[in-house]
């Protein structure tokens, strides 16, 4: 069985997170201590909530350099919703706030989007690879075994901005707006939406995460 860290700063739904780790096959163990982190094989961020407090979370418990060190160990790293968006440069969430810089890029408001779509986004939306990328574009990746098209679970008013586009590994569409739903630099992932929400789909990609370790 795969051990893997979940970080608690007071910011996620780990209950569900935990529960679909372990329905996958995983281990799952939090953690709260900076030696904790930078020990941890495997490490997920989950986070629900404002830019802006989650930073302040992970301060208040001296994780920001921790994680930072974890990044760019080479180990695993995932970051699901507020998670994905506190591993890049900055935010702007209430004015502007640094993030883990771990990813360059920003984290801002959904656009003008078309007429009868809202913010939050709340909805089950569809992932599909970058324009004009490969068929085997999400190859060893935790959208491995994903078909384009499925539908993921999204709660956010906020969208991730990588700042080199090769960084995009899926994009969805939004009331008319593409934006980055997942991420991946080196070994970092991050996840706009909650896969641990999400259905069979999610727990494949957990799944899969998991299985490339």
């Amino acid at each position: 069985m795969k051990t893997v860290a979940i970080v608690d700063y007071g910011a996620g739904n780990l209950f569900s997170l935990m529960k679909a780790l372990r329905y996958v096959g995983a281990s799952p163990t939090l953690v709260e201590t900076p030696e904790a982190v930078e020990g941890s094989e495997a490490l997920i961020i989950p986070g629900v909530g404002a830019f802006p407090a989650g930073m302040k979370a992970l301060q208040e418990r001296g994780l920001v350099s921790a994680v930072q060190t974890y990044a760019q160990s080479g180990k695993p790293l995932l970051g699901i919703c507020l998670g994905a968006q506190l591993l890049m440069s900055d935010g702007y969430e209430f004015g502007h706030t640094q993030g883990l810089g771990c990813v360059p890029g920003r984290v801002i408001k959904f656009p003008d989007l078309a007429p009868g779509y809202r913010v939050p986004n709340i909805n089950w939306n569809p992932v599909e690879p970058p324009e004009q990328a490969s068929p085997k574009y999400w190859q060893g990746t935790p959208l491995a075994h994903t078909l384009p098209g499925s539908q993921y679970y999204f709660v956010h008013s906020f969208i991730c901005e990588p700042e080199d586009d090769q960084d995009i590994l899926a994009q969805t569409t939004y009331g008319g707006f593409p934006f980055c739903s997942v991420y991946r630099r080196g070994n970092i992932v991050g996840s706009q939406f909650h896969p641990e929400k999400s259905g069979e789909v999610g727990l494949q990609f957990l799944k899969t995460f998991l299985d490339n370790l």
